[in-house]
């Protein structure tokens, strides 16, 4: 008898544990241009294996106003999203963004499944997690197309460069370039937004004998790894794993350091989170460990 108690009482602390366990999960939308550079692949597998992160949808967003663009740039990001699912194992609702930047007149938002995603989640939660790794396009149109839901958003993005002396922050890199009106529209929204700039992330620049040392003889690591060799450019020896930088900000803040700036009158005339330091090597010591330790069940 004594010993059933025990046993009935261990379970429940396991239980009551696994509970406490899934309430500290924050649930998060991924918002991923994945056909455009070989980065979103290592920043995907890293937040998907994040165990204190629950990503609850995935979404594809466009890369069309780029120079390197194909017929659809969303299709491609959509369709390698559910290839690394499918690698990895893993089972994530995947939404289509939009096919391309935001209208220039009248109902200037990308209807898509993605925007709904936002607006149906930030109408059923206090608060809503979006990271974007590319074109703002999708998160934009969703607050385009239901204002209310701004407040509730918090978004986490890679692009423009701030001037952390001046406090000048200019967006002729690739993510504002892909949607400007985007940008500028969530800038004088009331989103709540956390930006680490392409002079932080640039930090992030990694020789592909590095990693595939760290990586290469793991199943996934060999994946991620075709992925860099397949690309318009696998000749390339050094890469910026861009992605990878935001991602890990995320997950472990105490890689960063950060600095609230109230922006210009023409960039929302509000503060923003920026970051303005990462540890790279810290960075890349957690993801090789991160990969390294999942096994495919």
């Amino acid at each position: 008898m004594l010993l059933k108690r025990l046993l009935n009482l261990g379970i429940t602390f396991a239980l009551f544990f696994y509970s406490l366990s899934l309430l500290a999960q924050r649930n998060v939308i991924v918002d991923a241009d994945t056909g455009n550079e070989v980065d979103d692949f290592y920043a995907l597998a890293r937040i998907f294996l994040e165990p204190t992160v629950n990503v609850t949808a995935l979404n594809a967003a466009h890369w069309q106003t780029s120079q390197w663009a194909i017929a659809n740039t969303m299709e491609n990001s959509h369709r390698l999203n559910q290839q690394l699912l499918g690698e990895m194992g893993l089972a994530i609702k995947t939404n289509r963004g939009a096919m391309a930047r935001m209208y220039d007149w009248g109902d200037r938002a990308q209807h898509s499944a993605a925007a709904y995603e936002i607006i149906k989640q930030a109408s059923e939660n206090e608060k809503v997690i979006v990271i974007v790794l590319g074109a703002l396009t999708n998160v934009a149109s969703a607050v385009f197309i239901k204002p209310a839901v701004a407040e509730k958003l918090e978004v986490y993005w890679l692009g423009t460069t701030m001037d952390f002396e001046t406090g000048v922050l200019k967006r002729n890199d690739f993510n504002p370039m892909m949607d400007q009106y985007a940008l500028d529209f969530l800038l004088e929204s009331k989103a709540n937004m956390h930006i680490i700039p392409l002079n932080v992330a640039v930090h992030m620049e990694i020789d592909f004998d590095k990693i595939n040392t760290k990586i290469g003889n793991h199943f996934l690591g060999k994946f991620l790894m075709k992925r860099w060799i397949d690309h318009i450019d696998g000749s390339r020896r050094n890469r910026i794993l861009w992605d990878l930088a935001l991602i890990s900000a995320f997950i472990n803040p105490e890689m960063t350091t950060t600095k609230i700036i109230t922006t210009s009158k023409d960039s929302g005339n509000r503060p923003i989170t920026f970051y303005d330091s990462i540890d790279t090597e810290a960075i890349y010591e957690d993801f090789y460990k991160t990969i390294l330790a999942f096994k495919k069940e």
